[in-house]
């Protein structure tokens, strides 16, 4: 069967890939409420493609903010699996638009690369599963594996509704197993196993001093500066070898085995200088920079603003400063409770002379790690490595997908997650990219694990 579609894929790549333009010539922004027409249109671009395809039952799911696309399609029966395919339509805003070489919504190609907004996350990836779906039906009029699809619109804005949907509609969603490909490899042409998720929780605080701004001369050394303040409550939270001082933050970390700590050895080491334009790495002490992307929490300012920000001096102590913080956690941990411990160690080290408030982040989500010798990740594994030629690299990944973890916890199924991004993939950046090559071996590869895993 998939020497067919792997052959229909080759003969159909020109029109797949002016296809796959129209998908991700809609500008699907979920945050800015002007793209909601927009919005609607990815929705219908991925609904009518289903249909296309044959999909047996297909509908748009309207919920309380951006719609879901459900498909259908059980003509492989009862004795073969089915898989719950999640993706999704919505993108980031292209802002700044002055920093794109071309244009973030007219797709173009240049060196071997699809430029466009979506092109890698994730409108790409979800193209390729839809256009193997295709494959498949047009040529052998089935798939191997029943598929019931999710694809939503709101994943770039937290999935603000989807918890809600699959827990009071589990027999819908009810699969064998998920495949998700929203992520990546570790390098373009190094196939890779992701067998590990971090969670996600965070907070936002400000400190507030004076009623207004002050002068700073008349008022300098009588009244705490609220951006001092913050400076020393904050650097209170990690010492100088980043490892984390807020009391109980480490209690519940599910500790590295030394199994663990060899398979992350072998994953080829990035190489930061060239990645980020640093000249060095730091990373938790007695753990390397890998195994604390990779399987150790962390804790990050990602934003921090007080005060004056124009052009030269404005000698003010300002009336509040705020920062933004977020954690990425570890199987073990729970975000309820991390936040609780934060909020304490802020509480019991705030300075004299300012309040604290603290607006904690509504979205969490926990750690997600399935055993990677699972029969379906082997199976994801030998796919994987007839389709790149080399064996694959197994790994744990420092960021979150909230949908993984609400998954295994409703429907207590093995999700596999296998994407095919590349480190120069530039997400929520300016020329954010998709590497072709991985667009073509990514189809080639799910090919393959539908065969493998066609039989239960």
């Amino acid at each position: 069967m998939s020497e067919k579609a792997l052959t229909y894929l080759k003969e159909n790549r020109d029109v797949l890939l002016k296809k796959l333009d129209q998908f991700l010539s809609i500008p699907s922004v979920s945050t800015d409420p002007s793209h909601k027409k927009d919005i609607g249109k990815a929705a219908e671009f991925v609904a009518n493609y289903l249909n296309q395809i044959g999909f047996q039952q297909v509908e748009v799911v309207e919920t309380k903010g951006h719609p879901l696309v459900y498909g259908e399609w059980n003509g492989a029966g009862d004795d073969a699996p089915t898989a719950l395919f999640y993706g999704h339509y919505d993108v980031q805003p292209a802002d700044p638009l002055d920093l794109w070489d071309s244009e973030p919504f007219k797709p173009e190609v240049r060196d071997g690369r699809l430029y466009a907004r979506g092109a890698s996350d994730d409108k790409g990836q979800v193209f390729m599963h839809l256009a193997v779906f295709e494959a498949y039906m047009k040529t052998e009029g089935k798939l191997p594996v029943n598929i019931k699809v999710c694809i939503e619109g709101e994943e770039e804005i937290g999935s603000e509704n989807l918890y809600d949907i699959l827990k009071d509609k589990k027999e819908k969603f009810q699969a064998d197993f998920a495949i998700i490909s929203d992520s990546g490899m570790v390098d373009s042409d190094q196939p890779t196993i992701l067998y590990g998720l971090k969670g996600f929780t965070g907070l936002e605080l400000t400190l507030t001093g004076p009623s207004s701004d002050l002068h700073s001369g008349i008022y300098g050394g009588a009244i705490r500066n609220p951006a001092m303040a913050m400076s020393h409550l904050l650097a209170s939270l990690k010492n100088e070898n980043e490892v984390v001082q807020v009391e109980g933050f480490y209690d519940d970390v599910e500790e590295l085995t030394n199994e663990e700590r060899q398979l992350i050895k072998e994953v080829p080491g990035e190489d930061f200088s060239k990645s980020t334009g640093v000249k060095e790495t730091v990373s938790e002490q007695d753990y390397t920079a890998k195994e604390h992307t990779m399987a150790r929490p962390t804790l990050e300012v990602n934003g921090l603003f007080s005060g004056y920000q124009g052009e030269g001096t404005k000698t003010i102590i300002p009336s509040t400063a705020t920062a933004k913080l977020t954690c990425r956690l570890v199987p073990g941990q729970v975000p309820n409770k991390i936040q609780d411990l934060l909020v304490a160690h802020l509480e019991k080290y705030v300075p004299k002379g300012v309040t604290l408030d603290i607006k904690r982040e509504a979205l969490s989500a926990k750690a997600y790690k399935v055993d990677p010798n699972h029969p379906l990740i082997a199976k994801a594994a030998n796919s994987l490595t007839t389709a790149f030629g080399k064996e694959a690299t197994y790994v744990r990944m420092g960021g979150s997908i909230p949908v993984v973890e609400w998954i295994d916890s409703n429907y207590n199924m093995p999700i596999v997650l296998l994407g095919f991004g590349t480190p120069e993939d530039r997400l929520h950046s300016p020329n954010e990219s998709f590497l072709l090559a991985n667009f073509d071996k990514g189809m080639e590869t799910l090919v393959y694990y539908l065969e493998e895993v066609s039989s239960k």
